[in-house]
């Protein structure tokens, strides 16, 4: 009885969360039974303080773009947690918020998380991709301008995307925050390759999803944003990635920041972020 409680405030909890943000659309994709793959975890999805766990559901909530400033592009929000979570507001609904008020629309996806198989978030971001593109002409953007940003283990998801979907459902372009980049002991983010491959991975199976290695010519057009201090995914993620997409022609732009700290999206107590707010706009909207 108790665990049917804890479920039932959970069902409750997760659509009152997300309305809370004023998003236009909620969208559920599928979840562990419907999916190509399942991630195994069978415990109730959980949230605290926004940040959700044991996701076996995939939602897109969709944020539409303001009318009047509308660029016709669109971005799906994959937030970070290191693939132990999802970060759902600062990482996700606050991001759509602002992006829908510059006039770009913007999905916030949550995300199953891979419990060890790596193909469950690449399946969901993929099938996401292909829902936005699917529904661009009722709501008002071009199916082509569909981009992908995420921060963290968000970003490692964005370029695991942009490297590993098939082609043709790549995202148009990428936007990372302190990317989780590669997995070279010493310099990666060790609990993100522990949850999405499991903790007895092989170091050739860490290499394989070690994203500065899985660069060519096909990966989208990306940017960077990061801080030189950030303690818990060292910049060197950052800087190697932006040099594979330049090594095969990539566009790409880089941009490292002074201060500040691992997960600054949206946050207001770091000096720069009216900077990248502005970079990173003049960025989406050169497309």
């Amino acid at each position: 009885m108790k665990h049917l409680f804890t479920l039932l405030l959970t069902l409750v909890a997760l659509p009152l969360m997300a309305q809370e943000y004023g998003q236009d659309r909620t969208i559920k994709i599928w979840d562990n039974a419907t999916a190509p793959h399942t991630n195994n975890i069978t415990q109730p999805e959980a949230i605290k303080n926004h940040v959700i766990s044991n996701t076996t559901e995939t939602v897109l909530y969709l944020f539409e773009a303001d009318k009047a400033k509308a660029t016709g592009q669109a971005i799906l929000v994959c937030p970070g947690g290191g693939y132990s979570c999802v970060c759902i507001e600062w990482e996700g609904f606050k991001v759509a918020q602002w992006l829908a008020s510059q006039g770009i629309t913007a999905g916030v996806l949550k995300y199953r998380l891979p419990n060890g198989n790596a193909i469950v978030p690449l399946e969901d971001t993929i099938e996401a991709l292909r829902t936005m593109r699917k529904i661009a002409p009722e709501v008002g953007y071009d199916a082509t301008k569909v981009g992908m940003m995420g921060g963290s283990a968000g970003g490692h998801l964005t370029g695991y995307t942009s490297n590993f979907a098939p082609i043709a459902e790549r995202p148009a372009f990428a936007i990372m925050f302190y990317p989780v980049i590669t997995s070279e002991e010493g310099y990666c983010h060790k609990g993100s390759f522990d949850y999405l491959l499991g903790k007895d991975a092989t170091e050739r199976e860490r290499a394989y999803y070690s994203l500065e290695t899985r660069v060519t010519k096909n990966t989208p057009p990306t940017l960077i944003l990061t801080s030189d201090n950030d303690t818990l995914v060292p910049t060197i993620s950052s800087t190697r990635y932006y040099n594979a997409l330049r090594k095969h022609g990539v566009k790409a732009s880089l941009h490292i920041y002074p201060g500040g700290y691992h997960g600054f999206c949206m946050h207001d107590d770091v000096a720069f972020k009216p900077l990248w707010q502005q970079a990173m706009i003049e960025w989406i909207r050169s497309f």
